[in-house]
C-alpha cells in the first residue's frame, strides 16, 4: 500500500508540548518537510530560540544550538560562518526577534548573513502569560495592556519584515500565515524558497509566519484562526515583502 501522508524523516516521535491550535506545530512540520524535500538533513542546523519554541530540537533529527535570549542570529551568525557549507536556519517569536532581538536581526540582515530566519508573529508572548509584544496590535487587550494597546503611551506594533527589507543584505521576506489549509501551502513554498536563497549563497533571507495562540488571546482555536484573518492581516498583511532572489 503506497503511503500518502506521514511524519516528515527529519522529525522525531516525540509529540508536541504546544497548547491546542497553537501554529507552532505546524510551521514545525513546514520545516520538516521542506528539509526532507531538498535532501539538507544531514547539513542543517536549527537555532531554537527562548519561547514557546525552546525545546523545539526535541521534535527534529537535526543538529541544534540553543541561543540566549534575542541572540539567535548572533549564535546562527558564528555556526555559519565556521561552517559554510551547513544550512543554518533560526526560528523566534516576536519577543525574541522583535523585542530583546532586534539588535541582533538588523545587523544579521544588513550584513546579508547567509542564514534563513523564520520568524513566528502571534502579537503576543506566548510561554510567559499573554504579555503585551512588540507585535501586539493597538487596542489589543493582553495581561499587561488590560484595557487594550495604547499606542500614545506605548507606541505601535512594529513590522519586523518591513523594517528588515530595506537592508542591503536582505534578499528574500515574506509574510504567511497558517491559519487555514491555502495559507498552509503559500507558507510552506515560502519556506523552502528561504531555504533555497541560503543554498544559493545569496544573503539573508527570512519568512515572517502568522500564528494563532488561542489561549493567550482568549479564544477558541477556530476563532483564534478567524482572528488571524480579520483583524491580524489588517496591519499585517501577507505578502512578499522583498524578493531579490531574481537578480
Amino acid at each position: 500500500m503506497k503511503k500518502i501522508f506521514g511524519k516528515p524523516e527529519c522529525m522525531t516521535d516525540k509529540p508536541f508540548h504546544y497548547c491546542p491550535g497553537c501554529g507552532h506545530g505546524i510551521v514545525h512540520r513546514l520545516i520538516g518537510e521542506v528539509v526532507d524535500e531538498l535532501g539538507i538533513q544531514d547539513r542543517t542546523i536549527g537555532v531554537p530560540p527562548v519561547g514557546c519554541a525552546v525545546v523545539m530540537y526535541h521534535y527534529f533529527n537535526i543538529d541544534m544550538t540553543e541561543a540566549p535570549h534575542g541572540r539567535t542570529p548572533a549564535v546562527a551568525t558564528g555556526i555559519k560562518r565556521v561552517h559554510p557549507d551547513k544550512v543554518v536556519f533560526t526560528y523566534q517569536g516576536d519577543g525574541d526577534l522583535a523585542a530583546i532581538g532586534t539588535g541582533e536581526i538588523i545587523h544579521a540582515a544588513n550584513r546579508g548573513e547567509r542564514i534563513t530566519t523564520i520568524f513566528v508573529n502571534n502579537a503576543v508572548y506566548g510561554m510567559t502569560g499573554g504579555q503585551m509584544a512588540p507585535t501586539t496590535l493597538v487596542g489589543q487587550k493582553t495581561t499587561t495592556t488590560p484595557l487594550g494597546r495604547d499606542a500614545r503611551l506605548i507606541g505601535y506594533p512594529i513590522k519586523i519584515s518591513e523594517m528588515l527589507a530595506i537592508t542591503d543584505g536582505s534578499i528574500y521576506i515574506e509574510r504567511v500565515a497558517v491559519n487555514k489549509p491555502a495559507n498552509i501551502i503559500k507558507a510552506k513554498k515560502a519556506i523552502k524558497k528561504a531555504f533555497q536563497i541560503q543554498l544559493e549563497d545569496r544573503g539573508f533571507s527570512m519568512v515572517e509566519v502568522l500564528s494563532q495562540c488561542p489561549v493567550n488571546l482568549g479564544l477558541t482555536s477556530q476563532k483564534a484562526a478567524e482572528w488571524i484573518d480579520n483583524t491580524l492581516m489588517k496591519t499585517y498583511p501577507l505578502g512578499v515583502i522583498k524578493d531579490k532572489s531574481g537578480e
